[in-house]
């Protein structure tokens, strides 16, 4: 048996249509994720075909493509990759957690705590660079997440309604506090502005891969509890009678979506809209087991990510659109359809 949705109770009979529905979206988001991938490589100034790409990256050279390329394209379309992963899987599992199929991972301030982290490096201690803001904006992150955890409890005592309350109260704090610290100073709100507006521009290889790495460690750990998410989404007394660790899984949980989240949002800054609308989109199509959510989730989260850079990219060249507008502006239509597509199969 599975649970017909994440915020229900109801248990239904599986469909036997569901794990081919699920395989046939993982080949054709993978699909979608190598030529959008290609396609990133290619557009641009100078504009590329695919098989200069390809010479390129198999003899780089001197000029000035084969430099853009591998220092500029490249970096770009495996962040894209990687945090369209991240932030997709880190929504399946908030919602799995806290069995409400419209939280985000930014719900447990993660966000709010890497703005307020950058804000401090900033305007408290005059630090800029790339390599700054990351450190800051991941430690910062990592803080809130902790305390939300803390403050909501993981143990027996704690409960997903003091979890997501501490998440919103701990957010809404350090947000009014990133404010006042960004009015302090009109220029360093100027750059703050610049990095909660999301982009995947100016991101060095080394860096890329640092953070493919610690997605791929959170993908894992996702990916592991992803069973006892199946039993959690029951409810807890369910779930501890069928008997699966709560506790150990939600604690897991935690670490699964800071990690996550927490390194997406270093990266690139505060992307909204992927973490709820992809796993909403793949769970029309899987169903409500969390393995083959997640699973998919995987592959599908790249396409978001990468369709929306393209046009960041391209609508307003030479010049780009912040990431997070073009996601909001490419999710929100297509969240709605699958919401009114519910209420009538329901």
């Amino acid at each position: 048996m599975t649970v017909d949705s994440v915020g229900a109770g109801r248990l239904t009979r599986p469909s036997s249509a569901t794990p081919p529905r699920a395989r046939g979206l993982a080949a054709v988001a993978m699909i979608a994720v190598a030529a959008l991938a290609v396609a990133s490589l290619c557009v641009g100034d100078p504009l590329l075909s695919p098989g200069q790409v390809f010479d390129l990256l198999r003899h780089p050279d001197a000029s000035t493509a084969s430099i853009i390329v591998h220092t500029l394209r490249v970096p770009r379309a495996l962040l894209a990759i990687a945090v369209g992963a991240a932030l997709a899987v880190a929504g399946v599992v908030m919602q799995a957690l806290t069995r409400n199929p419209l939280a985000e991972p930014g719900l447990l301030g993660v966000n709010a705590g890497a703005s307020f982290a950058v804000a401090v490096a900033f305007v408290g201690l005059g630090l800029h660079g790339f390599g700054t803001t990351l450190l800051f904006a991941f430690v910062g992150a990592g803080v809130a997440g902790l305390a939300v955890a803390l403050l909501g409890g993981v143990g027996r005592s704690g409960s997903v309604a003091r979890l997501v309350l501490a998440g919103v109260a701990l957010g809404a704090v350090l947000s009014g506090v990133t404010q006042a610290l960004s009015l302090v100073d009109p220029a360093e709100y100027a750059r703050i502005r610049v990095w909660e507006a999301g982009s995947l521009a100016a991101r060095d290889t080394p860096i890329a891969l640092l953070v493919a790495a610690l997605i791929a460690a959170g993908l894992v750990l996702a990916v592991a509890i992803a069973p006892g998410l199946n039993l959690l989404v029951l409810g807890e007394d369910a779930a501890h009678s069928l008997g699966a660790r709560v506790t150990r899984v939600r604690a897991a949980g935690l670490v699964a979506i800071v990690l996550l989240c927490g390194t997406a949002t270093a990266a690139v800054g505060p992307i909204g809209f992927v973490g709820l609308l992809v796993p909403h989109a793949v769970r029309a199509v899987t169903g409500a087991d969390q393995v083959r959510t997640v699973a998919v989730s995987v592959v599908a989260g790249p396409v978001l990510l990468l369709a929306s850079d393209l046009l960041a990219r391209t609508v307003i060249a030479p010049r780009e659109l912040p990431l997070g507008v073009v996601t909001a502006f490419l999710g929100a239509p297509v969240l709605i359809a699958l919401v009114r597509r519910r209420r009538r199969v329901s």
